[in-house]
């Protein structure tokens, strides 16, 4: 990718699945936090959302937020920051996706990740190519154990799962979101 591809990621904590399928919403990690907000940085996502609803996951998380933007953490790792600076904590999706229109001054395509698989799906290459042509995109991730089915009323298209060599798929969200974003914005030498 020559230019700043117009690429965000939202990670979803509610609404989100549990294991049973029930629809929850799950907690925020400091490790989604940082580890997300580094791929982000290094394959030029412009925002990374955190979406909770959850009043007190918010101030949490702009407690951390505040502490590697304002706080210590900022002299002590400054590119800790420079990543971190990407997050804004919303409460919920559409008030992102609201917010990404107006950000691009178009609208975008909203794109699920669904270890699972759904019906309208893409596959990478083709969500590069548009990538590549300028068309916003919005990636989604879901915490927990994926997207609840409301979500993906919200969604235009979904990529395929990541597949290993065996049966076994059960990858963090912060290890999925970093093959992902490599396959979508990473430098290819072909």
């Amino acid at each position: 990718m020559t230019s700043c591809p117009q690429v965000d990621v939202a990670l979803v904590h509610a609404p989100v699945v549990n294991r049973r399928g029930e629809v929850i919403g799950s907690a925020v990690t400091n490790l989604d936090l940082h580890d997300i907000a580094r791929a982000c940085r290094t394959f030029g996502v412009d925002t990374y959302w955190v979406i909770t609803p959850f009043a007190r996951q918010q101030e949490l998380s702009a407690q951390i937020l505040n502490h590697w933007l304002e706080g210590h953490g900022k002299t002590a790792n400054p590119d800790r920051g420079e990543a971190l600076s990407l997050i804004r904590l919303r409460a919920g999706l559409d008030e992102v996706i609201a917010e990404t229109r107006v950000k691009w001054g178009r609208e975008g395509i909203v794109v699920a990740t669904c270890a699972g698989g759904q019906q309208e799906m893409t596959t990478y290459f083709a969500l590069r190519q548009k990538i590549e042509e300028g068309v916003p995109v919005l990636l989604l991730f879901g915490t927990a154990w994926g997207l609840a089915p409301e979500v993906f009323s919200r969604v235009g298209i979904t990529l395929p799962p990541i597949h290993g060599t065996g049966n076994y798929n059960h990858l963090s969200v912060r290890s999925a979101a970093s093959i992902i974003l490599d396959r979508l914005l990473g430098f290819r030498e072909n």
